[in-house]
C-alpha cells in the first residue's frame, strides 16, 4: 500500500486531556498497542518494521526533517508479528534503533492521532493527516494538521522537527 501523509508531532505532557478531548469530541478509538519499532540501516528514507498488538507493519518512508508539518511518502505491507521476515532483516540489513512506546490510536476522519508514551524519551503527540488515494492534496491534509494543532493547544516550542528514532540516537550518542 502506497500513500502520502502530513504529519505534525510534539512534546505534549496532559495526555489525559488529551484523551478525554478526543473521545469527548466524537474521536474513533482503534485500541492501545504496546509497539517496538525496530529501524534498520538502509541507504534512504526509514526502514522499520512494527510489532504491536493493534498494528504489524513493514514501513518505509521518506520525509524531511523540520518541525512543522512534515510531508511523508510512505509504502506499507502488513506483516505478521511472529515473521521470519524480520530475522532476515536484521541480518541483512543490521538494526540502527528500536522505539519502545505505548499507543492509544485515535481517528478523526482520516487524521489519526497517536498519544505516546515512548521509553527514554516522554510523552508525545502525533497527528497525521492521511491521503490514502491521492484525492484529497497537501494543502488540504497541512490545514487538518493546523486545525487539530491549534485545538490540541499545541505551541510552536512544542514541536518536534525528527522521528522518535532520531532522538533516541542522539540521546544514546
Amino acid at each position: 500500500m502506497n500513500f502520502f501523509i502530513v504529519e505534525i508531532k510534539a512534546k505534549y505532557t496532559d495526555l489525559e486531556w488529551l484523551e478525554a478531548h478526543l473521545r469527548e469530541r466524537g474521536a474513533r478509538f482503534i485500541g492501545k498497542d504496546k509497539q517496538e519499532d525496530t529501524y534498520f540501516h538502509v541507504p534512504t528514507g526509514r526502514l522499520k518494521w512494527r510489532s504491536g498488538q493493534v498494528e504489524n507493519s513493514l514501513i518505509h518512508y521518506y520525509r524531511k526533517d523540520q518541525p512543522h508539518a512534515k510531508v511523508s511518502e510512505v509504502e506499507m505491507v502488513r506483516v505478521n508479528h511472529d515473521s521470519e521476515l524480520k530475522s532476515m532483516l536484521t541480518h541483512a540489513l543490521g538494526v540502527k534503533v528500536r522505539v519502545v512506546k505505548e499507543r492509544q490510536i485515535f481517528f478523526v476522519d482520516n487524521v489519526k492521532v497517536h498519544l505516546d508514551v515512548v521509553e527514554e524519551l516522554g510523552t508525545f503527540v502525533e497527528i497525521e493527516a492521511i491521503d490514502s488515494d491521492g484525492t484529497l492534496g497537501k494543502e488540504f491534509l497541512e490545514n487538518q494538521c493546523q486545525s487539530l494543532k491549534e485545538e490540541f493547544k499545541i505551541t510552536d516550542d512544542l514541536l518536534i522537527d525528527r522521528s522518535y528514532s532520531d532522538l533516541l540516537l542522539d540521546k544514546n550518542a
